[in-house]
């Protein structure tokens, strides 16, 4: 399998931390999720559909048969699915909230700074680990493609609602600010930007439901 999905990528990083700090860690996560508004630079990357840390203890990790193991870090899970390529996404990452990540990872060992972007892009590198399955309900949209399309349902119930109950001439104006509004969405969606084989191969298994649902 591969990373990639239509447009999205999906990316697993474990790093090891020191056991010694990862407290801080904890207290870090615990205070973004009281005050959000402090992660905007994160949540203002548009291509971004999930993100997400987790610090595993060596009591957290399962038994599948190989024995208790002895191991001395904690480790920081690192989860993302976004849009575009892995240099795009961490270039934008580097750019956006460099001071954010280096507080999410503060306690990893040998985390080299956001900035410059080369020796962080090698970090990542050495610790991310591919993705064994990678399932994306809609690999032909990116995120974008995803809001614009929910943005243009709402605009046509408004429609329905509104035809009901003015003359035409009103109605053609509403309809005509409706569709100035949701313009952006009118247009394909086009490729990924990288080709897949999970791509051509979740066509392939949507093929007979596009077909149905046509013919329906």
């Amino acid at each position: 399998m591969t990373n990639i999905a239509g447009k999205a990528y999906a990316m697993n990083v474990v790093t090891p931390s020191n056991p010694r700090v990862t407290w801080i860690n904890r207290l870090l996560f615990m205070a973004a999720r009281g005050m959000p508004e402090r992660l905007m630079g994160l949540l203002g990357l548009s291509l971004i559909h999930f993100a997400r840390w987790v610090i595993i203890k060596p009591e957290d990790w399962p038994n599948l048969g190989q024995g208790r193991q002895k191991i001395d870090n904690d480790y920081m899970l690192f989860c993302s699915n976004f849009n575009g390529t892995w240099d795009q996404y961490i270039d934008a990452f580097s750019d956006g909230i460099p001071n954010g990540l280096n507080l999410f990872w503060f306690s990893a060992t040998k985390y080299p700074l956001s900035i410059p972007v080369t020796p962080f892009k090698t970090y990542i590198t050495h610790n991310q680990v591919h993705t064994d399955y990678y399932y994306n309900a809609t690999p032909g949209a990116a995120q974008r493609d995803i809001k614009t399309s929910l943005d243009m349902y709402d605009a046509l119930l408004d429609l329905e609602k509104t035809h009901k109950n003015q003359t035409p001439e009103e109605f053609a104006k509403t309809y005509k600010a409706a569709v100035t509004r949701v313009q952006a969405g009118f247009g394909d969606t086009g490729f990924g930007p990288v080709a897949s084989l999970s791509t051509e191969s979740a066509d392939l298994n949507r093929g007979d439901y596009i077909a149905s649902a046509g013919e329906g």
